[in-house]
């Protein structure tokens, strides 16, 4: 019963907009506008009801946040000159191919140009970062607290899964063939820098073998 209830927790204040409430349910795969129309994972929309997840994205709003650059924290839009991140890492484009997430990037980047890997963290507004850092449990139990600047230039990539999709009417005798369905959106910043030395870094030989 706790599920129907709406929390004292205000989304986009207390709790993130793009975190998942206990409320609100995977439903299966159909297509999204989120992702131009592809298939992709869809969740029910009941922010706001049950428990807050913090350490879970709901799916539309997370592809949302990418798509648009939507801040999580408030769900408002970030301008180029405010967007922020708490859990980006930098690193060279080799270093990612050699972890086998090249599909993450555009073909034509050298192995030495510099991105940011933002995961499936869309950047946020300098003052909701700040104050996602002070009260948010996940950020202060995974993060240094440190910001840092998303750049101007970004790629994406989806993040697919398999599923079987739901069918109208009477269940068939033959099971649905699965299909693949997009769940998040991955975003990597693209900066104007090089590290010729990516290769040298401790880690580097281990990561490519």
């Amino acid at each position: 019963m706790n599920e129907l209830r709406r929390s004292r927790l205000r989304v986009g204040v207390d709790v993130p907009w793009v975190t998942s409430w206990s409320a609100e349910a995977v439903l299966g795969a159909r297509p999204c506008a989120t992702v131009a129309g592809r298939i992709a994972v869809h969740q029910l929309e009941r922010p706001g009801y049950g428990r807050p997840n913090y350490s879970r994205n709901h799916l539309r709003r997370q592809r949302q946040s990418i798509a648009r650059m939507l801040c999580p924290m408030c769900g408002r839009p970030t301008a180029a000159e405010d967007r922020w991140l708490q859990t980006g890492r930098r690193l060279a484009v080799g270093a990612l191919r050699a972890r086998g997430l090249g599909a993450l990037l555009p073909s034509d980047l050298s192995d030495d140009r510099v991105v940011v890997d933002a995961g499936a963290i869309a950047p946020s507004h300098l003052a909701c970062a700040r104050r996602a850092a002070a009260h948010c449990p996940h950020l202060q139990s995974h993060t240094s607290g440190e910001l840092m600047a998303f750049p101007e230039a970004w790629s994406v990539a989806p993040l697919l899964v398999r599923l079987a999709p739901p069918g109208p009417g009477r269940p068939s005798r033959r099971p649905a063939a699965a299909v693949a369905a997009i769940s998040f959106l991955q975003l990597c910043g693209l900066t104007a820098e090089r590290d010729p030395a990516w290769a040298d870094r401790p880690g580097a030989a281990l990561s490519r073998a």
